[in-house]
């Protein structure tokens, strides 16, 4: 898989190889998974247009995901995860929370959408967090959800 990354704010953000590397981490639990993906690392404002545009939501949210198809079609595009630096950096400090373990959480988060992931009802959740748990751990990370 390939993963191109895209950081369009000056604000602290990781590193492009650590961002790859919490992608491929991602689909890394998806062994067929072949195809490519862009990380955009974005401000607040392009991040609130993204999010009013595409779910009729004001202001900006931490991670948006736009999935083109599904995983394994024809299609060598897996689609485009969105990260806001601004609420990812606040979220962190609020919750005292590892800046980084963080970031990977959003990363791997995203990527897992693009996969075909969901948290729309209880179980699909369940399932989603769990995945998302164990790869933290793999990287060094504590639980997201603790």
């Amino acid at each position: 898989m390939h993963v191109h990354v895209q950081i369009v704010t000056d604000l602290n953000t990781p590193s492009e190889s650590d961002v790859i590397r919490w992608a491929q981490t991602a689909a890394s639990h998806n062994k067929n998974v072949t195809g490519e993906l862009t990380i955009r690392i974005v401000g607040e404002n392009e991040a609130a247009q993204l999010n009013q545009q595409w779910r009729n939501r004001s202001g900006a949210t931490n991670v948006l995901a736009f999935p083109v198809g599904t995983p394994n079609t024809a299609s060598p595009l897996l689609g485009d995860v969105v990260i806001c630096a601004d609420v990812a950096n606040m979220e962190a400090r609020r919750d005292e929370k590892l800046q980084y373990a963080h970031w990977a959480h959003l990363v791997i988060h995203g990527v897992l959408h693009l996969l075909g992931y969901d948290h729309g009802d209880d179980k699909d959740a369940s399932e989603m967090e769990a995945l998302e748990c164990t790869m933290l751990h793999d990287l060094g990370y504590p639980d997201p959800y603790l």
